[in-house]
């Protein structure tokens, strides 16, 4: 392989792969721009650890495009977000809102951050109360070396 080649392969491997077709791209920039950035936030509901503009799946094809069809009937990025979660569920957002049984989600590493930094503090505040340790008495001092002669 030649370097050249070596290159354009490198090139390819490092550059992000989308999924979105020719055919569903908006004519006005602006517009197309607003839909990468919904589709961003977006989960593939077959695929789930990737967004509709990197997923293959039909399904994911069908929201981008209904995601731009929401954006060229006139409604802001909010409503077209509200209008996919209303069809499929909360679990198509990359970032779930905090509200209702996600709001649990989103309490509970803050909360856990605070249960950890009070049982450190605890533990540190009862290891500075130990009692010193007491020199040996000369009694045991003497079974000490008692032992240690066996």
């Amino acid at each position: 392989m030649t370097l050249r080649g070596l290159l354009f392969a490198l090139l390819l491997i490092g550059s992000p792969a989308f999924a979105v077709q020719p055919d569903e791209i908006l004519k006005d920039p602006v517009l197309e721009t607003r839909a990468r950035a919904i589709s961003a936030s977006l989960r593939c509901p077959v695929c789930q650890g990737e967004t509709i503009d990197d997923s293959n799946a039909p399904i994911s094809r069908d929201l981008r495009l209904a995601v731009r069809e929401r954006l060229v009937a006139g409604d802001d990025d909010e409503a077209v977000v509200d209008y996919i979660v209303d069809r499929y569920g909360e679990f198509v957002l990359f970032l779930p809102r905090a509200q209702g049984s996600s709001l649990i989600l989103w309490l509970a590493g803050p909360a856990m951050l605070l249960l950890g930094a009070g049982v450190a503090f605890g533990m540190s505040r009862k290891r500075a109360t130990a009692p010193e340790p007491q020199a040996l008495s000369d009694e045991d001092k003497r079974r000490l070396a008692d032992l240690l002669k066996k």
